[in-house]
């Protein structure tokens, strides 16, 4: 369950998705100026598209959630142009994480292809 009212960033930009804490804390803080430790919950999204992780700071340490989609990925609405980041609210997070498309035109990655049999 996400707490009302927590800030949500996405990061517009593919991430590489073998980076840790320290390395997601620092992309959070170069794209939207704010500490991993603000209370806010950063998502990343691999180059793929169908896997991203969650930084986020519990009060007592930074927490990372990675989830993988079995299928589709995930989509994030447009961003503003020249952003490197997107502020979503709680309900966009949650059909986010969920896999739902939300803006169909604007995905980030790609789907895995396919073998054809």
């Amino acid at each position: 369950m996400i707490p009302a009212g927590v800030q949500v960033f996405v990061a517009i930009e593919p991430v590489d998705l073998r980076s840790g804490f320290e390395r997601l804390a620092g992309l959070a803080q170069l794209h939207t100026g704010y500490d991993a430790r603000s209370g806010a919950l950063f998502v990343f999204i691999g180059r793929r598209g169908t896997a991203a992780k969650v930084l986020f700071f519990d009060g007592t340490g930074l927490c990372l959630f990675h989830k993988r989609l079995d299928r589709g990925v995930f989509r994030v609405p447009p961003p503003a142009p020249g952003a490197a980041h997107l502020e979503i609210d709680e309900a966009t997070f949650e059909a986010l994480l969920d896999g739902l498309a939300i803006a169909p035109q604007e995905t980030v990655g790609r789907a895995p292809r396919r073998r054809l049999q």
